[in-house]
């Protein structure tokens, strides 16, 4: 431990909490950690953490507390009978939930007079650690900045704004877009492994026409900001009859095809919506608004 590294509690030593609480121990923090079930904590003991007994005597070990337990009623079964012991501490909550949740714990935290942090974990726990993988963060500048060097230990972290909600807005908006992504790679990976390509060979491809969809992405943006699509790339129409072909191949070769007819039905109602020879953009407008009603 190095003395001149922060005391940081954590709440939970489930697999996550376990990570955080090892990483913090790796960077030379002295770690306070308490679980529910105590037996769980006894692989971070091993590596120097001190386990609490109680959350209360959790939470007077450290100005920092870092709770990451199964659910939000978890957490406030834990927090709720020791919330004075919050009074003067940051609270950072890695817990998963809704925007509505983190706004609502960030206000019960201010009203115990404790500062509030609301984080999201961009990684599965082998990845806490890695510089390179986002912890995304929302509420108290002043905690964020206050506390910037001990969240590093973690992975790098990035303050969104202001707003407690951002930063699970923010997550669940992630998350579709890995699902999204992953099971485009895998039906993508089905179709190739049809005609005996391995995975394995296909992934770097994959992996390199990412890199190009990104440029579209950065293209694209200000298009969505402005609400205007020109069509001087690819238009929808063009997408249309591109699809056909993704969906002529799968089926020809038995693969689902659940997806790209999901794909190409959005893509249709961007197109009788007006949008036919606008660029891919214009899709956001048929997400935006479903029932296709009239907007000021």
């Amino acid at each position: 431990m190095h003395s001149d590294r922060p005391a940081v509690t954590v709440l939970g030593a489930g697999s996550m909490g376990s990570a955080l609480a090892a990483a913090l121990l790796e960077r030379g923090h002295p770690t306070t950690v308490w679980n529910r079930s105590a037996h769980r904590v006894r692989p971070l003991v091993d590596r120097g953490a001190r386990a609490a007994a109680t959350p209360e005597e959790a939470v007077a070990a450290g100005s920092l507390v870092i709770a990451c337990v199964l659910d939000h009623e978890v957490l406030h079964t834990v927090l709720d009978p020791v919330a004075g012991s919050l009074t003067g501490k940051v609270l950072v909550n890695l817990t998963s939930g809704s925007p509505e949740q983190a706004r609502e714990v960030d206000a019960w935290a201010r009203s115990h007079a404790a500062e509030h942090l609301d984080g999201a974990i961009m990684t599965t726990p082998p990845g806490v650690g890695n510089p390179e993988v986002m912890f995304l963060y929302s509420g108290s500048r002043a905690a964020f900045e206050a506390h910037r060097p001990t969240l590093a230990s973690l992975g790098d972290p990035v303050h969104l704004g202001a707003d407690p909600g951002l930063a699970s807005l923010y997550d669940t908006a992630l998350l579709g877009l890995m699902w999204s992504t992953m099971t485009g790679w895998l039906h993508g990976t089905a179709l190739v492994g049809a005609e005996k390509t391995p995975a394995t060979d296909f992934t770097p491809v994959a992996i390199r026409w990412l890199s190009t969809v990104a440029g579209f992405l950065t293209t694209y943006a200000p298009q969505v900001d402005a609400g205007r699509y020109p069509g001087d790339d690819a238009t929808v129409d063009v997408q249309i009859a591109a699809v056909d072909h993704l969906v002529h191949a799968a089926a020809a070769r038995g693969i689902d095809n659940a997806l790209p007819e999901l794909l190409k039905s959005v893509m249709e109602r961007a197109r009788d919506a007006g949008h036919g020879s606008d660029s891919y953009a214009s899709v956001i407008e048929v997400l935006k608004n479903p029932a296709g009603e009239e907007r000021p």
